[in-house]
């Protein structure tokens, strides 16, 4: 009997029986066919990880990090650079609670910002690209302060660079 004679049986009226008996023989054939490939997928997926594994610190961001240290005599620092690409600076500044930290960005180039995270932190105190790149911040705890310099995904995928002015001040 064809697959259609048991849905229908030979009268041509449905025959429920023969549909989940239909459906059910489908259902076991898939789930062994599955099974079946089961040992191979689960190779094929873990050469996948390895070789994720492998090739993550080729294929990581480049964070380039810098300690800030001021000038004898003085409390600020214009530090001038460039980036490319995917590439980042992390600068860390040591500051004590209660004082003003000021971070100005300057740049030709409209797809750089950055982020001001402190100690220990999983998010930004502060996001230039949301609130603009320049700020002035009260430390709400001492400790090294991160001043992340970095461009913006789609200018990054690019290949575009940046020079830039960053100026950090603290009272």
């Amino acid at each position: 009997m064809s697959g259609v004679d048991r849905q229908f049986g030979q009268s041509g009226k449905a025959d429920p029986v023969g549909v989940a008996n239909t459906a059910n023989s489908v259902f076991n054939s898939s789930a062994t066919i599955n099974s079946e490939r089961s040992p191979m997928r689960t190779i094929r997926h873990l050469m996948l990880i390895l070789a994720m594994l492998a090739a993550g610190p080729a294929i990581a961001d480049d964070v380039r990090r810098e300690t800030v240290h001021f000038s004898a005599g003085t409390s600020g620092s214009t530090i001038n650079a460039q980036l490319e690409g995917y590439q980042s600076v992390e600068y860390t500044l040591g500051v004590t609670a209660g004082q003003k930290l000021s971070v100005q960005l300057d740049s030709s180039n409209s797809s750089l910002y950055f982020n001001v995270v402190a100690p220990g932190a999983d998010a930004a105190l502060y996001n230039s690209s949301i609130d603009g790149n320049g700020t002035t911040i009260t430390i709400p705890s001492s400790g090294n302060y991160a001043i992340q310099v970095y461009l913006m995904r789609n200018a990054a995928r690019r290949g575009e660079a940046a020079n830039y002015a960053l100026t950090l001040y603290v009272e």
